[in-house]
């Protein structure tokens, strides 16, 4: 019998014109997304990349091969994509996003990055011209939309420098036919079904996703101080170690610890291997509970800044006073299964004490209203912090690895 923990991803190829391997497609399977909702299929991208990089290893999927995965707006918009290798994967625009200025310059910006952009099951809009320049491969549903409209699109957009990429191809005629028309690459039955991978997903707990999300979102933290949360959880250990020996990288031997995988990837790689597991660990989240957490935290961090207190310590208290919504469980149990001061208890609980009292003021903070000043922090003062909390809040979720 499944259980949540239990995942199943698809993998099709994806051959050349002379039926050779060229990528293999990652395709989600299984029903706990409604594919025909945007935000629940962003959530089954975020999966598809979790399973597909931290549980088998993206090695172990496509080998030396790139990976095609689906992403709709709302992944372009929030920069997903930036969390993995631009050498390894192609950024399969959903056909549901629409042409528009934000997307067009996540395109651009995505494209010149390094990374490769094909459009999924393109219909002729006049809309997406623009942006065609910065695309590499067009996708031609011939299932769905026929030969002729798959003719037509190779003619209409033949002084573009595109790859045509036919899928749902079912018989040599179909294959002997578009590879005449121009077509060089190929997906379908006559070249191979999806076939299934399933694994089972390691937990991760809880509190330790907690202390991560406080650590890596502080300007100054250290390998060390990240490297002493993930040695102190054995599933994180795990998925680093596994994410380090198999998924994009190529080390002459095998990295056995955790101080070496970290030494060996960096600050900016290990963060962006922590941003992968946070979208495993929130892909069920809604946004702005995630969103008005990190608010509030950063403004208990800037105020503790401003009155000369311990600013990670408020950071944390901040993210503490939404483990209900984040973590699934209440403030007590949060409080109690990390090792905190008094102080950070009875400000969580009972917002005693001076954090505590900091805590209920950022909790209260209502920016229609003119604040109060408070403990010396002039009222004027106080609706900056709230205004950089909102605009860092913004940078953190819109990109993750920035």
């Amino acid at each position: 019998m499944k259980t949540i923990n239990d995942f199943i991803i698809g993998r099709q190829q994806i051959c050349t014109d002379e039926k050779d391997i060229f990528a293999y497609e990652i395709l989600f399977r299984g029903n706990q997304y409604d594919l025909s909702a945007p935000e629940q299929a962003a959530y089954a991208t975020n999966q598809v990349i979790t399973d597909a990089v931290l549980e088998i290893g993206l090695n172990q999927i496509v080998g030396p091969h790139k990976a095609f995965i689906n992403f709709t707006e709302q992944n372009l918009l929030e920069n997903t994509p930036l969390n993995l290798p631009q050498d390894r994967i192609v950024i399969e625009v959903l056909e549901s996003v629409q042409p528009s200025e934000l997307v067009f310059d996540r395109i651009r910006e995505l494209s010149r990055a390094g990374f490769t952009i094909a459009l999924d099951d393109f219909v002729f809009d006049e809309a997406w011209l623009p942006v065609l320049r910065y695309v590499h491969i067009i996708k031609l549903d011939v299932h769905t939309y026929g030969l002729a409209h798959a003719y037509f699109l190779i003619n209409e957009l033949k002084n573009y420098n595109l790859l045509f990429l036919a899928e749902k191809v079912q018989s040599d005629d179909e294959f002997a036919l578009l590879k005449s028309w121009g077509c060089k690459l190929f997906q379908g039955f006559l070249f191979s079904k999806p076939h299934v991978l399933e694994g089972r997903r390691q937990e991760i707990s809880q509190a330790s996703l907690l202390r991560l999300l406080a650590a890596v979102n502080q300007a100054d933290v250290s390998t060390d101080e990240l490297g002493q949360i993930i040695i102190r959880d054995l599933n994180l250990s795990y998925k680093l170690l596994y994410y380090i020996n198999s998924a994009f990288f190529d080390f002459p031997c095998e990295i056995s610890s955790i101080p070496q995988a970290i030494r060996l990837l960096g600050v900016h790689e290990l963060k962006r291997w922590i941003n992968i597991v946070m979208l495993s660990a929130s892909s069920q989240k809604p946004r702005l509970a995630l969103q008005t957490a990190l608010i509030r935290a950063r403004m208990c961090e800037l105020m503790a800044i401003e009155l000369e207190k311990d600013s990670d310590c408020y950071f944390l208290i901040g993210m503490l006073s939404f483990a209900e919504y984040l973590l699934g469980m209440s403030m007590l149990e949060a409080v109690e299964r990390l090792p905190l001061s008094a102080e950070i208890r009875e400000a969580v609980l009972y917002k005693h004490g001076a954090a505590g009292e900091v805590l209920a003021y950022a909790a209260n903070y209502q920016p229609w209203r003119q604040p109060a000043p408070f403990c010396g922090i002039a009222a004027e003062r106080l609706s900056s912090l709230y205004l950089e909390s909102i605009l860092w809040t913004g940078a953190i979720l819109n990109n993750l690895v920035s």
